[in-house]
């Protein structure tokens, strides 16, 4: 088996075969006339034979660089092609690795707008729950919660944890009052043992409520505890923001002004330095951040670092 020559000396031949033209070949690949001669020698060197008749003004294939160029020109042109079409594919498909409420409760409902602003880019969403880890490896853009982005990454900080009790309003009307924290305790609890639940008590002045008596339920996303939520399923600790309409619309109501938040658990929007020039990241990191300003919630502004 013979051992291929250099890659360099291979590049230089095959720009000038094409061009018959050394200097158009430097030019082509961003060398010196001189340097391309000097690869096409050391190749007639290993090889043993002439590729190139060189005359006063031009230079010619002999029998056997032609021979030779037919083939490596096909190479390159198919190498060319694979790469094309792999980058253009590329740029075509936005893989976005997210939390479930941030897929379920934001993106389901706004997505539409940014592909009609880019219909030239097909958006990928790979949903992951409390269970999984965010794809930081496979996905062009991850928004993550509760699981920071690696600390080399460049990140945004774009939904604060905050959270507070909401209940259905024909759940509420089952009580003859909601007007103290402890009131909610008459009530079945969605998702008793999530820790923003103690939080949320103690910072109400109930430091010592007892929620182990409640039935243990786990549904691990906001989406679905807002959703048994408004269908009076008991009382859930959620994030304002993520449940505007419902509250706008009444399907939810949130009895205390109370709200916490976890800031280790806020929601991040992030990617790898390698795509830092993207457009197709750049484009969809520039709406997600217009979308949460216009929603009147603070501007994100690139994290120095996550811990």
């Amino acid at each position: 088996m013979i051992n291929l020559p250099p890659l360099s000396s291979i590049r230089a031949f095959e720009a000038a075969s094409r061009h018959l033209s050394f200097t158009r070949a430097g030019e082509e690949l961003g060398m010196t006339q001189a340097a391309v001669s000097y690869q096409i020698k050391l190749l007639e060197e290993r090889l043993g034979f002439a590729l190139f008749t060189r005359k006063a003004r031009k230079i010619e294939l002999t029998d056997h660089g032609a021979q030779l160029a037919a083939k490596v020109v096909d190479a390159f042109s198919s190498l060319r092609s694979a790469f094309e079409d792999v980058t253009d594919q590329n740029a075509r498909q936005l893989v976005v690795s997210s939390n479930t409420t941030f897929a379920v409760n934001w993106l389901a409902n706004r997505l539409v707008h940014f592909q009609m602003q880019n219909p030239d880019i097909a958006v990928r969403i790979l949903p992951y729950g409390p269970d999984s880890s965010p794809q930081f490896a496979d996905a062009d853009v991850v928004v993550s919660a509760c699981k920071a982005p690696p600390k080399d990454w460049i990140a945004y900080k774009i939904v604060r944890a905050e959270f507070s009790p909401m209940l259905s309003p024909t759940l509420a009307a089952t009580v003859k009052r909601l007007e103290r924290p402890e009131d909610l305790l008459q009530l079945p609890l969605v998702d008793p043992q999530d820790p923003w639940w103690e939080i949320w008590f103690k910072a109400a002045g109930l430091a010592d409520v007892d929620l182990s008596r409640y039935p243990s339920s786990r549904m691990g996303s906001q989406a679905l505890e807002a959703n048994r939520a408004i269908a009076g399923q008991g009382v859930a600790i959620l994030t304002p923001y993520f449940c505007k309409t419902a509250l706008e619309t009444g399907q939810l109501i949130q009895p205390f002004e109370l709200v916490c938040e976890a800031e280790s658990e806020s929601w991040y929007l992030s990617y790898a330095p390698a795509n830092r020039t993207s457009r197709k990241v750049r484009l969809f990191r520039d709406w997600v951040c217009s979308e949460v300003k216009r929603d009147g919630m603070p501007v994100p502004a690139p994290l120095a670092a996550v811990a």
